[in-house]
């Protein structure tokens, strides 16, 4: 790849409905103008969570049999929908020409997985501005992207007046 982002080629913009998302597509359309892009949702279904809480270790297997039995997957893949078409409109707004997709599984790694198939050129998401222990304790999707992507990654960064 060569030091300037060719504009032929398609970037992949992560779209999760938050308010960074919104943000970070709207800068991203600033930076890098008219463009193919794919914007991606991720959700991760109920059966995947894993207890890493020991307070939640007992309550784990109790709490996946009442998701199946609300239907909340259903449900996550309804919202994953709508969030990825609300994520679209956003895009084409912001001048890119975007195609949507779904994807089930982790968010980093299906960000990651998705990356390499299209062969993006950039991977773009926004950062919810946790500080070190808020990421400590809760993870962070855009520090798994740039330690896993093996392409450039633009993370934008909350707006001051977020956090």
């Amino acid at each position: 790849m060569s030091s300037e982002l060719g504009a032929s080629k398609r970037i992949l913009l992560c779209f999760d409905g938050s308010d960074d998302a919104v943000n970070a597509i709207a800068i991203a359309g600033e930076l890098l103008g008219s463009r193919e892009a794919t914007l991606l949702t991720a959700w991760e279904p109920a059966a995947s969570w894993a207890p890493y809480d020991p307070a939640t270790a007992l309550t784990g297997g109790v709490s996946r049999m009442a998701a199946q039995e609300l239907g909340l997957d259903e449900i996550a893949s309804e919202l994953a929908h709508a969030t990825m078409e609300r994520g679209v409109k956003l895009a084409r707004e912001a001048g890119f020409d975007v195609t949507g997709e779904i994807s089930e599984g982790k968010p980093w790694r299906v960000i990651c997985d998705l990356a390499k198939a299209i062969d993006a050129e950039l991977v773009v998401l926004g950062a919810r501005g946790l500080s070190w222990v808020e990421s400590v304790l809760l993870g962070s999707v855009s520090a798994a992207v740039l330690a896993h992507a093996e392409r450039p990654v633009l993370v934008i960064p909350a707006t001051s007046g977020d956090r």
